[in-house]
């Protein structure tokens, strides 16, 4: 193999290889730009929900239809009666949804009661740590309650197991609440309560804000910007390629000492 035809080889390969780099960069650029869209999108949608004046919870006959995508974050208002059972505590150490909430505590999950469905669970509110013996029990009797309807949080490799012992989880699914504790059938969705708030303050119900983390545009120009590099790396290393591969010039051009 001469000379020329091994530099070609390297320079056919190494292209090769930096276009598939430059590639994927760019559309992971291109990715996170469109996350970014669909983000803005959910934000607005969210935003909008929770801005909203409540509106009645829907027939149980309708919450099997009821989906994470169109419903959560609704505000609705509806007439329930706790049931006498165990409650069930999630552990947090902040809020996203909840600015008030920004110390490690405990949110109170518990069944209630509403005509012709099953079990409706009911996030109460916020307990901060140490202060699980100031719990108010729920009220007895119909209540009439505002809240928002939120989904169960999907289980994931590093989350703790539930302590069963202390009613304790460290995922908002309500119905591993009701298997364990008892509750019987649930809901598919829970109510993150707004209103009433007790009278001693706990657990402390409100409203919710969400804010969710938009860094899409600034990935996106990592990305890109990783891409340009490897592209002008290659040109560099091109130029570099040829002019070492370039014949000398003629001897009447070169200058002796």
């Amino acid at each position: 193999m001469t000379a020329s035809s091994h530099r070609l080889r390297r320079i056919v390969g190494l292209g090769v290889f930096s276009a598939v780099i430059v590639g994927v960069l760019l559309s992971l650029g291109v990715w996170q730009l469109q996350r970014r869209v669909a983000k803005h999108l959910l934000m607005a949608t969210l935003h909008e929900r929770l801005a909203m004046a409540p509106v009645p919870l829907p027939m149980p006959a309708q919450w099997p239809t009821l989906t994470q995508a169109h419903d959560e974050f609704r505000r609705v208002t509806f007439s329930a009666v706790f049931k006498p059972a165990p409650d069930a505590h999630v552990f947090s150490s902040g809020s996203a949804v909840r600015p008030d909430v920004t110390t490690p505590g405990v949110w109170v999950f518990a069944p209630a009661h509403v005509a012709d469905g099953p079990e409706l669970v009911i996030n109460r509110g916020f307990v901060p740590e140490g202060r699980q013996g100031d719990i108010t029990p729920p009220p007895s009797g119909a209540a009439e309650l505002t809240g928002y309807i939120r989904f169960p949080e999907t289980e994931g490799m590093l989350i703790p197991h539930e302590d069963r012992n202390k009613r304790l989880w460290f995922l908002r699914d309500q119905q591993s609440m009701a298997r364990v504790l008892g509750w019987g059938d649930v809901a598919p969705f829970y109510i993150d309560l707004e209103s009433p708030v007790p009278a001693n303050g706990l657990p402390k119900p409100g409203p919710l804000n969400v804010h969710l983390k938009d860094d899409h545009m600034q990935y996106a120009i990592t990305w890109f910007g990783l891409a340009a590099a490897v592209g002008i790396a290659f040109a560099f290393w091109l130029v570099r390629a040829f002019a070492e591969g370039a014949p000398p010039p003629p001897d009447g051009n070169r200058r002796h000492a």
